[in-house]
């Protein structure tokens, strides 16, 4: 089993950034790609990000040189910073991960506003 912790949503004006972290725990040692994912009310959930075990990272195209997702394996922990945010990015943002047996596990969730 692994344990994922989200934190750093918030609230923030179109053009501002925040930065999301995500803390692991548990059966981190199989641990293969890390992503994270939102939700916005009504919409289906959609991966923004991805990493991989070998730093290789993975966005769509609608943040791709405003994101930046992060693996810091000294503190099991995992980022996303967001910079030029646009009130489209408002959703509630999801950590992911994939192990090397097929297990895959979520975190509860933080809520980012973008307001215009």
């Amino acid at each position: 089993q692994v344990q994922l912790v989200e934190s750093g949503g918030g609230l923030v004006q179109a053009g501002g950034s925040l930065r999301l972290s995500c803390a692991a725990s548990g059966s981190i040692a199989g641990i293969t790609i890390m992503g994270w994912y939102r939700q916005a009310p009504g919409k289906q959930r959609e991966m923004v990000a991805s990493i991989t075990g070998g730093g290789r990272t993975n966005y769509p195209d609608s943040v791709k040189g405003r994101f930046t997702i992060s693996r810091d394996y000294a503190k099991n922990t995992l980022y996303l910073q967001m910079n030029s945010l646009k009130p489209e990015d408002t959703a509630v943002y999801y950590c992911n991960c994939l192990n090397a047996f097929g297990g895959g596990y979520w975190g509860q969730g933080t809520q980012v506003t973008v307001s215009s």
